[in-house]
């Protein structure tokens, strides 16, 4: 196994969109998880979050040093008064990138497959910038109708989202159950051996011990431009020694 980033997660550095949405609010696009959990650790400037759940419609302030983090359900959107940056810590590394994340497109892209894959691809090349903030824009058109049933008390109006993204994502289940047994479950086997091992009186990981570093790759995110950082495929794992002229590769 390689050396896999604590707990079987990812991190993304996010520097949120500076443009305003048809509502008038600068910020991302709204958007949901089906199965992770996502965090937000403020390292620059100041903005809100916009959270829409069961509980209801939330605007949170966020500024630089605070942690703020929501479960699967909860449709979020990012929203920058200056600045806004962000360090994304995601559960599940894989599985936001493989469709976990659902934009709130209106509702007739939802019910579409097709449709919601056409409207959430990125061209390649000088065209993306501009697309993906077409995209943000089409997500928060979905997400003002979505919110104002919402506060206007229709009971159902999240049930039916929810049910549409659902339809959506139910198709790659075995796909991320996949994904999810290489990634994030043989991090949590590999802890209860440790356990075990430990109860015995034994810690062969001790000598076993490497450091790894991820590539970065640069992209358009949902919320802003993004800067992943490869952690399923670490490099630099090989093992180092410091000698007298500094360190040595084993």
């Amino acid at each position: 196994m390689a050396v896999a980033f604590p707990g079987g997660t990812s991190i993304s550095a996010l520097r949120v969109y500076t443009s305003a949405a048809p509502d008038g609010v600068i910020g991302g696009s709204p958007h949901v998880h089906v199965v992770s959990t996502e965090a937000y650790v403020v390292v620059g400037g100041s903005g809100e979050l916009h959270t829409l759940d069961a509980s209801g419609y939330r605007e949170r302030p966020i500024a630089a040093g605070d942690v703020v983090w929501f479960s699967p359900g909860v449709i979020h959107r990012a929203v920058s008064h200056g600045d806004l940056e962000v360090r994304v810590v995601m559960q599940n590394a894989g599985l936001p990138e493989a469709g976990d994340a659902i934009m709130t497109f209106p509702d007739e892209i939802l019910a579409d497959a097709e449709a919601y894959r056409a409207a959430a691809a990125l061209p390649t090349g000088a065209d993306a910038g501009a697309a993906a903030l077409a995209r943000r824009d089409l997500a928060v058109r979905g997400f003002v109708v979505l919110r104002d049933a919402v506060l206007a008390g229709d009971p159902d109006a999240l049930a039916r989202f929810y049910d549409r993204v659902t339809s959506l994502v139910a198709p790659r289940a075995a796909e991320w159950r996949a994904t999810w047994d290489a990634s994030v479950a043989e991090v949590a086997r590999a802890t209860d051996i440790q356990l075990d091992d430990l109860a015995a009186g034994r810690a062969p990981q001790l000598a076993d011990g490497r450091v790894a570093t991820a590539d970065p790759i640069d992209a358009f995110g949902m919320c802003g431009r993004l800067t992943r950082f490869d952690t399923l495929h670490p490099r630099g794992a090989a093992r180092e020694t410091t000698g007298p002229s500094g360190p040595e590769r084993i």
